[in-house]
């Protein structure tokens, strides 16, 4: 039974479903956040120029102003250790392997989409 809603209180739903959304989409939106999160995930701890290399295009400026974002919100932790020359590696907060469902179903979605678009 579906019952229906005034606009007023419809809208009111829907927003309170969006702000939760519209929240993780401005901090995960842009060409390379998601793209950098998934190579971690996949990674998991990784060199800034091994991060560079398995992501086609990107360059040094992006990624490094990229996972600094990424990193002030608590979604990757970024370690140096005193080696010579120093080694600096990054990988998935805790928190940031939270999001491990999104990069799963983003990934079955967009496998199901290129074969989807391949087919004639």
């Amino acid at each position: 039974m579906h019952i229906e809603l005034s606009e007023e209180k419809q809208r009111e739903v829907v927003q309170q479903k969006l702000l939760p959304i519209m929240d993780t989409m401005e901090l995960l939106s842009g060409r390379w956040k998601i793209i950098i999160l998934t190579a971690l995930y996949v990674g998991g701890k990784m060199r800034f120029n091994a991060i560079k290399k398995v992501i086609p295009n990107i360059t040094g400026r992006m990624l490094s102003k990229e996972l600094k974002v990424l990193e002030e919100h608590g979604i990757v932790v970024r370690t140096v250790k005193n080696t010579m020359p120093v080694t600096v590696t990054y990988e998935l907060s805790s928190y940031g392997r939270t999001l491990d469902k999104v990069f799963v179903t983003l990934t079955e979605w967009g496998t199901q989409h290129r074969q989807k678009m391949m087919q004639p």
